[in-house]
């Protein structure tokens, strides 16, 4: 993994200086003699200049599925690392931030606010994840990285290399899978099987879980979907701005998907009410959104009934309520999620995580999505509605070998899979990638005594000035040639 990159939009110093030096430069008239003219002096004063900030930083998750009874040994692989049987024959081999409760990591990493100092990231290291020996058919294992901008809007590539692909000699039972799979055995020394014949999957895990989630509404299936968005006076200025933006890209999104699809909202501050009945019509969701207005208290249970009744009449078996809050969350949903409801809870600002599980449905890491910038709340509308509508995007399907060569090319990563065109990764809030590697359990001796060994890495470019980025990659290594707004 490559250190951290900062593009830098350049100013020239010798004009910046020229211009700093002609500010508050208006004409005092000079005095002849005793004469004094009418004079007066306007200045721009204290005037500064602080370049910002572009830090990617990386945490991640990593688990090998490896057979039962090997604790010892697969702990022996990493000293650096208490590995943990987390289930039976399933290993934790590695996480940052270490966290003490088991499945606490994909909360963890959602909450805090990892752009602070200090606190146990991937930044600038260049550490391995996977050091496996001994690895047969049917063994599996997957991370997840979760990534955070710090602070400004980036564009972000995932990319990786093959490093190596080693035959080792042969075995005697290599040599004759080998033959009766009309293979050469001229090369002990050459390219080996492995990295052809493991299976890797990539995706954007959107809820951290280290699980691809696939299991959305299927196509076909018609759902209600109940936006049920928090409107006291904390919600105002940008917040609620970047609420109804989020809200109506969801809507879109959903009504999009299936045309006997409905949506609704919903509004609460002391109290509630729903401008919006459900409705297949998005015009008439996006003019209910753009009239909400930020004022008064906080009531989220009124908010949750008064959405679970508007649920009460839709003509489908699927209904989802989707909450959106930045304060206290006085419910925990109870008698919607009996009735069937499906509830996914979206927090920004003062927001508890503990408060959105309660609300959420469970599995709450699959229904929980949580932002520590305003500038992040659309993004978090989007990664709800993909959630919904087509469940985790999937990034690559194939083999390691095929993997590492789209990844040697880089891969553009989208910051907000739910609206058309790629969009930048906004800071405070974190979006995981998840990689997965299965040797298949039907491969068999042709593999024996192969090693493969491989890099991923993630970089990161400033948004600003810079619409149409040109970089390219060969293996980790990154060449920009991105200029954008540059002084000359």
């Amino acid at each position: 993994m490559n250190p951290d990159t900062n593009d830098t939009i350049g100013l020239s110093r010798r004009k910046l200086l020229a211009g700093l030096g002609a500010v508050g430069v208006a004409s005092a008239g000079a005095g002849l003699g005793t004469t004094a003219y009418f004079n007066d002096t306007e200045t721009f004063e204290g005037n500064t200049l602080t370049a910002g900030e572009l830090d990617l930083k990386l945490d991640y998750r990593a688990t090998y599925a490896g057979g039962t009874g090997r604790i010892d040994e697969v702990n022996g692989w990493y000293p650096d690392f208490d590995v943990v049987e987390e289930e039976e024959g399933i290993y934790l081999i590695g996480e940052a931030p270490s966290i003490d409760e088991p499945d606490a990591w994909e909360d963890e990493v959602q909450t805090r606010d990892f752009c602070l100092p200090d606190v146990g990231l991937v930044n600038g290291d260049e550490i391995p994840v996977f050091v496996l020996e001994d690895v047969k058919s049917g063994d599996c294992g997957e991370v997840t990285i979760s990534l955070h901008i710090c602070d400004n809007p980036s564009w972000v590539w995932m990319n990786g290399e093959l490093t190596e692909n080693a035959q080792n000699g042969y075995s005697e039972p290599e040599l004759e899978a080998l033959e009766d799979l009309e293979l050469s055995t001229d090369d002990p020394e050459g390219d080996g099987q492995l990295a052809d014949a493991i299976d890797v999957t990539m995706w954007y895990d959107e809820n951290c879980n280290n699980v691809l989630d696939v299991d959305a509404e299927e196509a076909g299936d018609s759902v209600c979907v109940q936006l049920v968005i928090d409107t006291s006076g904390s919600m105002g200025g940008s917040r609620i701005a970047n609420t109804k933006s989020g809200a109506k890209q969801l809507a879109a999104t959903i009504l999009d998907a299936n045309p006997d699809n409905q949506v609704g909202v919903t509004e609460f501050s002391s109290t509630a009410d729903t401008p919006q009945p459900l409705t297949d019509t998005f015009s008439a969701v996006e003019t209910a959104i753009d009239g909400l207005n930020a004022s008064g208290g906080t009531n989220a249970q009124a908010g949750v009934d008064a959405g679970q009744a508007e649920l009460e009449n839709c003509p489908h078996d699927n209904r989802v309520m989707v909450v959106f809050g930045d304060g206290d969350i006085n419910t925990d949903g109870s008698e919607a999620k009996d009735a069937g409801t499906e509830i996914f809870a979206i927090g920004v600002g003062g927001a508890s995580f503990d408060d959105l599980s309660d609300l959420a449905s469970d599995p709450a890491d699959e229904h929980v999505f949580f932002a520590n910038d305003d500038d992040a709340i659309e993004q978090l509308f989007g990664q709800v509605a993909e959630t919904i509508t087509a469940g985790e995007e999937i990034i690559f399907e194939g083999s390691l070998a095929g993997a590492m060569a789209v990844l040697s090319e880089g891969i553009a990563l989208d910051g907000n899979r739910s609206v058309d065109g790629r969009q930048p990764y906004e800071g405070g809030l974190t979006q995981c990638i998840g990689f997965e590697w299965c040797l298949p359990a039907e491969v068999g001796n042709e593999v024996q005594t192969d090693s493969v060994a491989f890099d991923l890495g993630f970089y990161a470019e400033q948004f600003r000035h810079n619409d149409s980025p040109d970089v390219s990659f060969n293996g980790t290594d990154v060449d920009s040639n991105s200029t954008g707004n540059v002084s000359q």
